[in-house]
């Protein structure tokens, strides 16, 4: 039978109960149990997907097309299991499907009710995952911070739950902050009682508490919460501050996190095969180049916006034993400041997605100046759409030429909806999502990063390359080394004069993980790497003769 944790957050928010939830999947997949990860999100949206990056940070979407939280991507990551829209649950997302419900007359015309209506749907989702994948295991993160009162109905569900599937099948973490006062010199345990106090006052005693720190947490501290809290003594956990989310599996191994969790499961204790992962952090602490990326985009004052793309960066880095530098660039401030002020010193320059016109000009500028100066460059998603847009006005000759995003009457929309799509006014129902398979070109430079002929890639995106000028921009020198099985959708797109100079119109990012770094971040960081090794003394821009 399936066994369910629960992982709660307390005291303040951001605590890192993802990470948590996502490092002990790593520590159970690591002893040869299969585990699946369920988020349930406390907003009344009904997915992230039309929420400001700026506020929510990145929208992850997963292999069948839900647009989900950030958090999926970290489950994905350290797990290598791929997740579905069963693993995404929104406050949202409940309540319309109860009131969907309530209009077909499925409660016979009884009142509709947060218990048990909400919390009975709020139960099947969690049984629904279990049913769906059969896991060993089902970690599922509450959102929010007990004491929230948009978190009160998945308490009291998770609360239920355990009566409902049995005691010794349920098991709650919670995670707390325990600060240091400076002033004072000592850490304190008064939030994370009161935490666990409000937590109680629901009706859910914690199993284990992990105690989120800048430091140790003395013994003396342990024994005093598991008085406190009634927790045994090992089932007080620190989750010490690390250099890198990577790191903290192997930080709650050495707890005793997994060890602790199979014994109150009644699960059978098996030796972790934690080998690569040890490696892993080793080669990140042990770098022996040093790489320096811009992003360009416009919502670089929230990292969290582009987080998969920074992961998979990363993952690419530490396979080549590279230390990894960031340069965030704004691409409004690329419109007024120029490249040069910018970009110049930089080893590799990625263009992610997005949407919208705002910062387009910047971006498409940033595309220029890596080609012209042989930077190896990366568009992902509106980054291969601003590729070709730069691609059209300087090479092509289509001065105007535009994307009928930003401009909808351009006599040269290089970019556009597809025929089928012009009437369509529910922009949404046009949006693609999702993974779709895309053809290589043989002895292309997608094809070699590959090594296979048929790949397949999540994509989020409306708009899609022109095919109307697909003989224009092979005949300048453009390289369409994906497309769809028929043909028919550009995917990938090649600039073959140059180092590194490759553009998708999917998400790569979404499929990076530590243990298997994505072909095409590898082979970017791979080029960047080469660049950052050769000196550069003076730069001249490279011409692109036609035909």
């Amino acid at each position: 039978m399936t066994k369910f944790v629960f992982v709660t957050g307390g005291v303040v928010s951001s605590i890192g109960k993802g990470i948590v939830a996502a490092s002990l999947g790593r520590l159970l997949k690591s002893r040869n149990y299969s585990v699946s990860i369920l988020k349930l999100d406390p907003y009344i949206n009904v997915d992230p997907g039309t929420m400001s990056p700026f506020q929510h940070g990145e929208v992850f979407v997963t292999q069948d097309g839900a647009e989900t939280d950030l958090d999926l991507g970290h489950y994905e990551r350290f797990t290598d299991t791929s997740m579905s829209r069963l693993n995404s649950v929104t406050t949202g997302s409940i309540y319309q499907a109860v009131i969907n419900k309530e209009r077909r007359g499925d409660y016979n015309g009884g009142t509709v009710q947060v218990i048990p209506h909400i919390t009975n749907e709020i139960k099947e989702r969690i049984v629904r995952v279990a049913k769906d994948t059969n896991p060993d295991v089902v970690i599922t993160e509450i959102g929010g911070t007990v004491g929230d009162i948009e978190s009160l109905p998945f308490l009291e569900a998770i609360r239920q739950f355990r009566k409902d599937v049995g005691r010794h099948n349920v098991l709650y973490t919670h995670v707390t902050l325990m600060p240091w006062i400076a002033s004072a010199g000592e850490m304190k345990t008064k939030p994370t009682q009161h935490s666990v106090k409000e937590l109680r006052s629901i009706g859910i005693q914690p199993d284990i508490l992990i105690c989120r720190c800048d430091r140790p947490v003395p013994a003396s501290l342990k024994h005093k919460l598991s008085e406190f809290c009634d927790v045994p003594v090992e089932c007080v956990i620190t989750s010490q501050d690390a250099k890198s989310i990577y790191e903290v599996p192997l930080i709650l191994e050495k707890e005793g996190l997994a060890e602790q969790t199979l014994e109150l499961l009644n699960m059978e204790q098996r030796i972790p095969n934690l080998v690569q992962w040890q490696t892993l952090v080793q080669k990140m602490h042990s770098p022996t180049h040093r790489v320096e990326i811009a992003i360009v985009g416009k919502y670089v004052q929230l990292s969290d916006a582009y987080l998969s793309v920074v992961e998979a960066l990363r993952h690419a880095a530490i396979a080549f034993s590279s230390e990894l530098h960031l340069r965030w660039v704004n691409s409004e401030k690329l419109e007024t400041e120029g490249c040069e002020n910018c970009l110049e010193g930089v080893d590799g320059i990625v263009v992610p997605g997005g949407f919208g016109v705002r910062g387009v000009d910047g971006k498409i500028a940033a595309i220029k100046y890596a080609r012209q100066f042989q930077i190896p460059f990366l568009g992902l998603c509106l980054g291969m759409q601003c590729s070709v847009i730069e691609w059209a006005r300087d090479i092509a000759g289509l001065k105007d030429g535009n994307s009928a995003e930003f401009d909808p009457h351009t006599d040269n929309p290089v970019i556009n909806l597809l025929p089928e799509q012009q009437d369509v006014i529910d922009l949404g129902g046009t949006m693609r999502l999702g993974l779709y398979p895309c053809r290589l070109l043989p002895n292309s430079l997608a094809y070699k990063l590959y090594e296979e002929e048929v790949i397949y890639e999540r994509h989020r995106h409306r708009y899609e390359f022109n095919n109307a000028y697909r003989n224009l921009f092979v005949d300048t020198g453009y390289i369409i080394s994906g497309t769809s099985p028929d043909g028919r959708l550009v995917e990938i797109i090649e600039f073959p004069k140059h180092p590194f100079f490759l553009a998708c119109q999917f998400h790569p990012e979404f499929q990076s993980s530590p243990s298997v770094p994505h072909p095409l971040f590898k082979g970017f960081i791979q080029a960047a790497v080469a660049r950052s090794n050769v000196s550069f003394d003076t730069q001249k821009p490279v011409e692109v003769v036609s035909g």
